[in-house]
């Protein structure tokens, strides 16, 4: 089974305020289409499960978000200024209204979306939970819940302390908190080597666009997931102990009709291991 293969197809579109957005396609031109929010500072290269979107005749397509990869920089954006460029993106690519997928800190940014009424269905994939919602505030480790009150007391100085990290912190965080399962992943040879140059792409224009992204992932989200009317899926691996306190549990709670997913015998890394069961639930919904 091939997990990861580079795009099929590659552009950049033009955005109304002069900016340009990078996109990537896999799959069928004519496919139903799935629009990715790609995980923590990765670029629009690596996408997922390259033999099921031919199988399922699925159109999918991943854009890099502001100051990573191909995008240009959009200093102080926010999430409702991400589903203006989305909206802007599925207008030009003919998309219609695409279900979406969000993968780890892609979570919140395809959940703003549903929220705005541009998603079809949503599958949240070892999803980037809102880690500062009060249910949360005596379940993190002392030195995320840190993080968290810096994110909330100081977003200035928070955000330049994100500026810190680069490609090669990034892979070494990953790869020393996650578990042997996803390590099998990560370890093997091609996904390990799309996944270092969609880290080395991200960051080529500087790591503020990272920096941005974890800023408004880790503050509270200004949005109001119980007004989402499309079918919602979390998916988590029972041994991802990263991306969100209770693996979903509470952000499901939160979500109208939303049905969570535990997978065994994986962490982080489902969005790859079980790419054919994840698109097939969320196409057929």
């Amino acid at each position: 089974m091939t997990i990861v293969a580079d795009p099929e197809r590659l552009g950049r579109i033009a955005l109304p305020d002069g900016r340009v957005l990078g996109w990537a396609e896999w799959g069928p031109e004519d496919g139903a289409p799935v629009l990715l929010c790609p995980g923590a500072a990765t670029s629009r290269r690596l996408g997922f499960g390259p033999d099921a979107v031919h199988r399922l005749g699925v159109r999918l397509v991943s854009a890099d978000r502001p100051g990573l990869g191909a995008s240009s920089p959009s200093p102080g954006r926010t999430f409702a200024d991400f589903t203006t460029d989305m909206r802007a993106l599925i207008a030009s690519r003919g998309l219609g209204r695409p279900a979406m997928v969000g993968n780890s800190q892609g979570a919140p940014f395809a959940l703003a979306c549903a929220v705005a009424g541009l998603a079809s269905a949503v599958a949240v994939v070892s999803g980037a939970d809102e880690i500062a919602a009060p249910e949360f505030a005596d379940a993190l480790p002392e030195e995320l819940r840190a993080l968290v009150d810096r994110v909330a007391a100081e977003p200035d100085d928070a955000e330049r302390f994100f500026r810190g990290f680069g490609a090669d912190a990034m892979w070494t965080m990953v790869m020393n908190g996650s578990p042997a399962s996803d390590l099998d992943v990560y370890g093997e040879p091609v996904f390990a080597a799309a996944y270092r140059r969609a880290l080395d792409e991200a960051f080529a224009q500087g790591p503020e666009g990272y920096a941005r992204d974890t800023a408004l992932a880790m503050g509270r989200w200004p949005f109001d997931l119980s007004g989402i009317d499309v079918p919602v899926s979390l998916w988590y691996g029972e041994q991802d102990t990263a991306h969100s306190p209770d693996n979903g549990a509470a952000l499901a709670a939160r979500i109208p009709g939303a049905r969570r997913h535990t997978v065994e015998g994986i962490g982080g890394a489902v969005l790859w291991t079980h790419a054919d069961r994840i698109l097939t639930a969320l196409t057929r919904r």
